[in-house]
This record gives structure tokens, sequence and C-alpha cells, in this order.
């Protein structure tokens, strides 16, 4: 089965077409980050637009690289949310029109059931497993016994963890995205800052960052009031060790309490290298996936690779309306 994905959730233009789920035969992404740094973060109505000016080219170079006809194609997936409204319906609307003027079947995906799916693409699911998902908006521990059996066993209460990583990296006078830049600068710096580690009740699942942000823009000011300067390397070491022992210590919870013989680490932060590699070094017993790091991040591959399961367990329509449109963080 050839699958032709879009993914336009917030600030990626993306289009790609796998072959049975695994087998990429075209991977594009525009990316507008370069955009989104002038002003510290993604701005949702110049997002919306720069899709529309660009969805279209990157439609055709898909199809071109794939060396495919396009009645090759079987089926057109989508990103039918969460994510911000107006770069949502880019995508709805252009994969819309375009099975309907090729006569194929569409299928809403969702977009965080993609992240986790883009593991599927170099490695095989084995069940049950744990998910620990981890993005710029979202933070969760997902159980699933099966395919698209999906049960949240914890989220964050608060601020997910690359809105964190962003935020923190603001006050320290960082660029955008943050994620990256901590993690780089947090290589060449000790933990030295006496941050904390929220871990909320013992049993629970759940996360909290808001705290943490708080404690780093709050050490900071009070730096400079005293006149003292900031080690930014140390900090960003110091913000970063908290948080990763926070992801670590909650995810080997719920893999020893839920029995699962596999836990994937999914999401844009997963392209976090000492997240990656700790994850590896810390967690044993457990068979451990993440996904290369050009699945990490917003991409339509694996929205294919999510709708190639997805079909298995919802029919695909042909009457052109997107089953499910939520900017909402459902399942």
């Amino acid at each position: 089965m050839i699958i032709l994905a879009v993914e336009s959730s917030c600030d990626e233009t993306s289009v790609a077409i796998l072959k049975d789920g695994k087998e990429v035969l075209s991977h594009v992404v525009l990316s507008q980050i370069d955009i989104h740094k002038l002003y510290g973060g993604v701005v949702p109505e110049i997002a919306s637009r720069n899709h529309v000016a660009h969805v279209t080219k990157v439609f055709n170079e898909a199809i071109t690289n794939a060396n495919i006809d396009i009645k090759d194609i079987d089926l057109v997936a989508v990103t039918k949310g969460p994510g911000l409204i107006g770069s949502l319906l880019v995508g709805i609307n252009a994969a819309t029109a375009f099975a309907f003027a090729h006569n194929k079947p569409i299928i809403g995906v969702n977009h965080l059931i993609g992240h986790i799916y883009a593991s599927s693409i170099e490695n095989e699911m084995k069940f049950p497993l744990l998910a620990l998902l981890v993005s710029g908006g979202h933070t969760e521990l997902i159980y699933m016994k099966d395919h698209f059996d999906f049960k949240i066993i914890g989220s964050t209460l608060d601020d997910a963890v690359g809105e964190a990583y962003d935020k923190v990296a603001r006050t320290l006078g960082l660029s955008y995205p943050g994620g990256p830049v901590v993690d780089r600068l947090a290589k060449e710096g000790k933990d030295t800052y006496d941050l904390p580690r929220v871990t909320l009740e013992k049993d629970s699942y759940d996360f909290s960052f808001s705290g943490l942000k708080s404690a780093v823009i709050n050490k900071v000011h009070n730096l400079n009031q005293k006149g003292e300067e900031v080690n930014i390397n140390d900090m960003c070491a110091s913000f970063q060790n908290s948080v990763i022992d926070v992801l670590i210590s909650k995810t080997k919870l719920a893999a020893e309490n839920f029995k699962v013989k596999q836990i994937i680490l999914a999401g844009g932060v997963a392209a976090n290298k000492s997240l990656r590699e700790r994850i590896f070094n810390e967690v044993e017993g457990y068979e451990i996936v993440i996904p290369s790091f050009k699945y990490c991040t917003d991409n339509a591959a694996m929205i294919a690779a999510a709708a190639f399961e997805q079909i298995k367990h919802e029919e695909p329509t042909h009457n052109y309306l997107v089953k499910g449109f939520s900017t909402k963080d459902e399942y």
C-alpha cells in the first residue's frame, strides 16, 4: 500500500510517501524556524500563511522524489490535530483537494499518534509497550497493549518539556528554538546550581515543569541583583539534568509497574542527545526504541506510518470530510 501523507500542525510543511508503512519513497520537510526565530517562537498567523505559500511545491517535490505515478497512490493521510488551527486547516484542505482531484480515499491521523508510530518506520513495535512522548506542547506517558490501544497514564500538569526548554533559553538570552541550544551548552557545563526535581506524589506518573522553570528564572534574577555572573553552560546543565532525571525516573516507574517489553521515546524532544544517551544507559531490562532524528520532529512520514496501521481499525472515506478534526490533545 502506498500512502501519501501531509503534516502541517505547526510550522513545518511536510509531505511524505511511504510504502507499507515502512519504505520511505520520499520525505520532504520545509521548516520555518528561521522565520520564527525573529519572534522568539512560532507566530500562528505567519505559520499558516507560509504553509499556504509553499504546500503545493512540497507536494510536487514529494511526488517527484518518490518516482511514482499519482495513480499508484492508494491512500491520502493528513494530520487532523492537535495543533495550530490555521496551520492544520491548510494541510487538511490541501490533502482533501488532492484526494478529491484524484479520487483517493482520505483519513485523518492524530498528530501525537504519528509521533509514537514514527518509531515503527525503522523498528518493530512490541507490546505491551510504554511511550514517553516529549515535545514542545506535550509530555505524556502512554501505555499500549496493542496497536491503536492507548492509555494515557501520565501527563504534564503545566508546562510541557519543550515549552520549558524554550522559556529557560529565553531567560538566558539564548536563541529559539531553545532545546537544541540548551542541550549543546549543557554538554560544556556542570550541574552546579541547586535546581529542584519535581516528582509529585510517590506513585504518580504525572509531570510538572513550571516550578523548575520558575526556579531558573528566580536564580538568574537573584544573581543579576547581586551583580554576579550567570554561568550559562552550568545553568543549562543543571536545568537539563533536572528535566531528564524526572523523565527517566517516571519512565522507569511506569515500565516496572506495567511490565512492558518495550519503551518508545518519541516527539521533538526525543532528538535531545543527552536524553537519548541517558535513557539507553539508565533504563535497563527493556528494549529502548527511538526514531532517527529526522523522524522525531514534526514530519509527514510518521503520519503515513500511523495511517498504515490505522486503516486496520478505521475505514478511510471518500466523502472528503476529515473526521475528528480537533486542536485538542485527544487520542
